[in-house]
């Protein structure tokens, strides 16, 4: 047992020397010389606790949301959050509406940034929700390969019905997701709340890799001008990504 706690501890320290360059399974084994079924079964755990993330299927591993919170590290994503958040304060400045970035965690989208607007009526919105039940996770799944999205449905199962209604039949889920690919952004009415959520993609080398969103009640969004609501967003979440690429 203490064996298992020093490889689990090893592997942590091995990722988190590059924390933002994702390290492959066999890389990881092969580095410590361990069999690549036991280095699997011990990361298996660890992504499930939330120490590990997978970047994608084949693709490797970084530091997952709980390994940050341990050492009362809040700049999870650094470089998403330094480029994101001028942009996110202008944004917010400009709607007076909550705007949020958001990244894809297993079945989960996790919050790890937002900024608050000056509203007396504010929309607040759990730092970790389940894809499905949020417009920023919606967006981020949306925005997967077919072959992820379909690994992800095999695993998770389609929505139910009163969490989102048009997706939660196979043919309606891919309606669903072609609409928002299309569109390039996710729109979500929160049932018996009242509250409106939007979302939109931002980019980093050509891959998603998070979501720029805003939640704020329906009669709110009901009297602004929505196009240019879904403009202003995009225009944000276009500078993030241009940022990204320096």
């Amino acid at each position: 047992m203490i064996q298992v706690i020093h490889r689990a501890l090893d592997i942590l320290e091995i990722i988190s020397a590059e924390p933002e360059k994702p390290r492959a399974l066999g890389d990881i084994a092969d580095t410590l010389g361990l069999n690549h079924g036991t280095c699997a079964n011990i990361i298996k755990t660890l992504v499930s606790r939330k120490y590990l993330e997978q970047v994608g299927t084949k693709k490797g591993y970084v530091l997952g949301s709980k390994a940050y919170t341990l050492s009362g590290n809040d700049a999870y994503r650094k470089d998403l959050i330094e480029m994101s958040a001028p942009e996110m304060e202008k944004l917010t400045a400009s709607i007076n509406e909550n705007s949020l970035l958001a990244i894809l965690n297993g079945e989960n989208r996790i919050v790890i940034h937002r900024i608050s607007a000056e509203q007396e009526l504010q929309v607040r919105t759990a730092e970790e929700k389940h894809v499905y039940d949020s417009a920023s996770g919606r967006l981020l799944l949306a925005m997967l390969s077919d072959a992820d999205i379909e690994r992800f449905i095999a695993k998770y199962s389609l929505p139910a019905e009163q969490i989102w209604k048009e997706a939660h039949t196979p043919e309606g889920f891919k309606e669903e997701i072609a609409k928002i690919r299309a569109e390039q952004c996710a729109f979500q009415v929160l049932p018996g709340r009242q509250v409106i959520g939007l979302a939109v993609a931002i980019y980093k080398n050509g891959k998603v890799v998070a979501s720029l969103s805003i939640y704020l009640p329906e009669y709110r969004y009901m009297n602004m001008d929505k196009i240019a609501l879904v403009e202003k967003l995009k225009s944000t979440a276009n500078r993030i990504s241009q940022k990204l690429k320096h």
